[in-house]
C-alpha cells in the first residue's frame, strides 16, 4: 500500500470523525429531552408522602454534608474540564468565561470587567454552596439563557468535590457547612 492510499484513508476516517461529532452536536443543540419534572405518574392514595420542604432539606442537607467530606484532590482533576473557559489563578483572566478566583460565597455576576449574559446579570445573590450545586447540576435550568454550553454534571460527589475546591480558590475560604 502506498503512502498516498494510506494519507487517503486516514483522511477518510478524520472527515468522517468530524462528520459525527458536528451531527451529535447538531442533535443535541436541538434535540430536547422530556425532564423528570414534566412526567408525572400517579401515586396510589395509600402511599404515604413527604411533605415537599422536607425532601428540599433533605437534597439541601445532602450537598452540604457531601461538601464538608468532600476530596479536594478530586475536585481539581473535575474542574480541568472547566478550564478551557475559566481561569482559576488569583488575578487570572477572564476567558470565554469568568475567572473562578474566590466565586465562594462571592456576589452572583460581580466580577468586574467581564460581560455577562442577561441570565446571570439579572440573578442576583451569593455563590453559595446550594447555589453553585443547582448550577453545576444544570446550568442552563438554574440560569435560563445563559450564554455557557457546559450540560452540568449527573453526580452530586463530582460536585462536591469541586466546590470544595473552588473554596480552596480564595486568600480566605469560606467556612464548611456544619462549622
Amino acid at each position: 500500500m502506498s503512502a498516498l492510499e494510506i494519507n487517503k484513508l486516514v483522511a477518510a476516517a478524520l472527515v468522517a470523525g468530524l462528520v459525527f461529532m458536528v451531527i451529535n452536536v447538531g442533535v443535541d443543540e436541538f434535540w430536547h429531552e422530556t425532564t423528570s419534572e414534566s412526567i408525572h405518574y400517579p401515586l396510589p392514595e395509600s402511599a404515604e408522602q413527604e411533605p415537599v420542604e422536607e425532601v428540599a432539606d433533605d437534597m439541601a442537607s445532602s450537598i452540604l454534608g457531601l461538601i464538608a467530606g468532600a476530596d479536594t484532590a478530586a475536585g481539581q482533576k473535575v474542574i480541568k474540564k472547566c478550564t478551557t473557559c475559566h481561569d482559576l489563578a488569583k488575578n487570572g483572566p477572564d476567558k470565554v468565561g469568568p475567572n473562578l478566583w474566590g466565586i465562594v460565597d462571592s456576589q452572583m455576576a460581580a466580577r468586574q470587567g467581564y460581560k455577562y449574559s442577561d441570565a446571570f446579570a439579572g440573578l442576583g445573590g451569593q455563590w453559595g454552596y446550594d447555589e453553585l450545586d443547582a448550577f453545576l447540576t444544570k446550568p442552563k435550568v438554574f440560569a435560563p439563557g445563559t450564554k455557557m454550553s457546559f450540560g452540568g454534571l449527573k453526580k452530586p460527589v463530582d460536585r462536591a468535590n469541586i466546590i470544595a475546591f473552588l473554596r480552596m480558590l480564595s486568600d480566605n475560604p469560606a467556612a464548611l457547612p456544619g462549622e
